[in-house]
């Protein structure tokens, strides 16, 4: 076991531990991240799901001085959106009206990849297909004590015991630093999404947009990739659906027909199932509490605020609290005690204010008055039955799943 020393230790190389550790080693902080997300199972497909990136989140990678590397990267420009949605008449949002331009359709690994470049040059220290678990505090000292577990083609290739002043949780939906800490976890539903890629022969396929169509048990939705491949999800509630067909190429091929605009706008384009098929948890949940400045820690990204990918919020939430976090810990280190609770009430009117939009979209759709999925969105109700359920099904891969 050989023992390192860091002001910051970070669990989690997604988007917002990549943030949160640009900032503070720019800021001379000494910061250890953690990225268990790249490790891979021999065999394992590198695809990663979560690859829509809206127009609002080109300032957050400004900031980060990350923008122009990124739009560099080879992603593909997303236009806007085609929602049927409320209506058999579809809507369309064009972003070249908006703002802040158009989005991106994003090949996830190499976004991830590219924001833990920026934290390795800004002079963080990467460990790759690691992750960190909590030992304990230092008796009588402010200090973490945690080990560092490396892997390879998930064999423990090391483990060594890391010590940090503070700790910042961005290992995603799991939040495992945080509820290790004794942190409360809420979740308001138990919505899952399953997703596989497409495939054409040709390059008939050119709609960058973001297609969305409700149908009477949940939503599907479409994205065009950078590879050319068109990626399909469909997202329900645990208990209303059967899962094993949804997590086969074939089920999930069929059950498309069910959205009958995307069905026959795949098929006009020869498009046919490349991947094989995916689950992942896709609910609103939340940390009853993001940070303790008595502790010394904090949650970014996922662990912290986890949302519908409905509202096309991953990515830009991630992003954000990873800045506002490391700025919080910076704050709290130059004397501002209160710098840490902020944090974590800002965060928690974020969650508040999603819910209260979310709730007004879902509302949007009446077509199916009967239905279970749509009237516990009308409701705006906690099914605990179906949170039980999403709990018994250790099949359903448990990846963060980021729409759009």
């Amino acid at each position: 076991m050989r023992t390192g020393v860091y002001d910051v230790a970070i669990a989690g190389g997604g988007p917002a531990g990549a943030a949160a550790a640009i900032v503070l080693a720019r800021t001379g902080y000494r910061v250890l991240l953690a990225d268990a997300g790249g490790a891979r199972r021999p065999g394992g497909e590198s695809f990663k799901v979560g690859e829509g990136l809206p127009p609002s989140a080109r300032h957050l990678l400004r900031e980060l001085g990350a923008l122009d590397r990124v739009l560099a990267d080879g992603h593909r420009a997303s236009p806007g959106t085609l929602a049927f949605w409320g209506g058999d008449a579809p809507h369309a949002n064009d972003f070249l009206f908006q703002l802040h331009g158009e989005g991106l359709q994003l090949d996830r690994r190499r976004f991830d990849a590219s924001l833990l470049e920026l934290a390795q040059a800004a002079g963080a220290d990467i460990v790759r297909d690691a992750k960190l678990s909590l030992v304990a505090q230092a008796e009588g000292t402010d200090i973490h004590r945690l080990t560092l577990r490396s892997n390879d083609a998930g064999a423990l290739v090391e483990s060594r015991i890391i010590e940090s002043r503070w700790l910042i949780d961005a290992s995603g939906r799991p939040a495992t630093l945080a509820r290790a800490l004794g942190a409360a976890r809420s979740q308001h539903d138990a919505l899952l999404a399953f997703h596989m890629r497409l495939a054409a022969d040709d390059d008939s396929d050119r709609d960058g947009r973001t297609w969305v169509e409700a149908v009477d048990n949940g939503w599907w939705y479409s994205v065009l990739l950078p590879t050319r491949e068109r990626l399909i999800a469909f997202l329900s509630d645990a208990d209303l659906i059967d899962r094993r067909p949804l997590l086969t190429r074939v089920g999930l091929w069929a059950a498309l027909a069910q959205a009958p605009r995307l069905f026959a706008y795949c098929h006009e384009h020869g498009h046919v199932p490349s991947s094989q098929a995916r689950g992942a948890d896709a609910c609103s949940s939340h940390l009853e509490r993001a940070a303790s400045g008595a502790d010394r820690w904090l949650a970014v990204g996922d662990a912290a605020l986890a949302f519908d990918p409905l509202s096309s919020k991953g990515i830009s939430s991630s992003l954000y609290t990873g800045l506002r976090g490391a700025q919080a810990i910076i704050e709290c280190g130059n004397g501002d005690t209160g710098a840490l609770s902020r944090y974590a009430d800002h965060l928690r009117d974020i969650h508040r204010v999603y819910r209260e939009q979310l709730i007004a979209f879902y509302g949007m759709e009446q077509r199916w008055p009967a239905s279970d999925f749509w009237k516990r969105r009308a409701a705006d109700t906690v099914d605990l039955h179906a949170a039980s359920a999403a709990q018994a099904w250790p099949a359903v891969e448990k990846q963060p799943a980021e729409c759009g």
